[in-house]
């Protein structure tokens, strides 16, 4: 498999992080990577954006390697990587950092660090009573109860600035970074229309809330949040009245976004993952990855995320690795 830039071709059956306009709002530079066999078949694409800050120009997939057509085969798919990474050396990329946490690659490329992780995902094209169903009875007597209290789910992205203020104090609340309002503002201008903010209201009092940008192809619950104390079952009706809509414009997938391989039991990782797998999602199971291409300033990089974060993701995750 050859990889070689290709032209922006995107459609709402692929995934809304693949369009030019979001590609754009969220990178200094971006395009897709296609990936010709032998007989010069486009046979996949990899969307990408380049992050320029200081004297780094890092490479972030925003979605994993999309199949044209027929399924990548495995090896096929590796080969496509291994090409990708020459390809985006010969653009002066700096190196590949981890990418967004709904990006599952199936595979990574020769001399990569990875890790495996996950996304959770529920199939839409079921019917409402199986997906009623695939929830546990634990968390269905929940979203009945508030119901029952009078909470009630409102969309429209003129609830915006509300979730914005409660995803960020979600985040600070775990001692988690958060972007800032001017980058928040720009990757939601970068979805269009294809994004639905939705919120829990009880008697004037927002409880929890998501936003999910969305395309035929999937809907994703990228970034959700709640008061500290709310009421029963407020985030758990948010996540099925989200399904019910998005199944009833024709979305096919519904995505909680990113969980990890088996988590330290009781932790907070681990209540994620359980949240999740209790509203009847099935893992997706794979990787995430990063590459180092110019070593000097790679180092600087991991020296610099270990001083703030305590490592990246795969950082993290890749003792986890086979």
């Amino acid at each position: 498999m050859r990889a070689t830039r290709v032209d922006i071709n995107w459609h709402p059956d692929l995934s809304i992080f693949a369009s030019e306009s979001f590609l754009k709002a969220v990178g200094d530079e971006y395009g897709w990577i296609g990936g010709m066999d032998d007989s010069g078949k486009l046979r996949c694409v990899l969307p990408y954006t380049v992050i320029r800050k200081a004297i780094f120009r890092m490479v972030r997939f925003r979605v994993e390697t999309i199949p044209l057509g027929e399924e990548l085969e495995f090896e096929a798919e590796k080969s496509f990587l291994n090409s990708a990474v020459d390809y985006l050396r010969s653009t002066g990329a700096d190196m590949i950092i981890p990418a967004t946490t709904n990006t599952i690659f199936r595979t990574y490329p020769d001399g990569a660090i990875a890790a495996p992780y996950g996304s959770y995902v529920i199939d839409l094209k079921q019917d409402e009573k199986t997906l009623w169903s695939n929830i546990s009875k634990t968390y269905r007597k929940n979203i009945n109860k508030a119901n029952r209290m009078g909470v009630r789910i409102k969309s429209g992205i003129e609830h915006l600035d509300t979730a914005y203020r409660m995803v960020r104090d979600t985040f600070k609340r775990s001692a988690l970074p958060f972007m800032g309002y001017d980058a928040f503002k720009r990757y939601i201008a970068g979805l269009g229309e294809n994004v639905k903010v939705l919120i829990a209201d009880y008697e004037g009092s927002v409880q929890s809330c998501t936003v999910f940008p969305f395309s035929d192809y999937c809907a994703y619950a990228v970034y959700g949040g709640s008061i500290p104390e709310t009421v029963t079952g407020s985030m758990k009706l948010v996540q099925w009245e989200a399904m019910r809509l998005f199944r009833g414009i024709g979305v096919k997938r519904f995505d909680l976004v990113g969980g990890r391989i088996n988590p330290e039991k009781k932790s907070k990782a681990d209540g994620i993952v359980t949240f999740k797998q209790k509203l009847g999602a099935e893992l997706v199971h794979g990787y995430m990855w990063k590459y180092s291409i110019h070593s000097l300033k790679y180092a600087v990089y991991k020296l610099a995320v270990r001083l703030l974060r305590g490592g990246d993701i795969v950082d993290h995750e890749r003792h986890k690795l086979p």
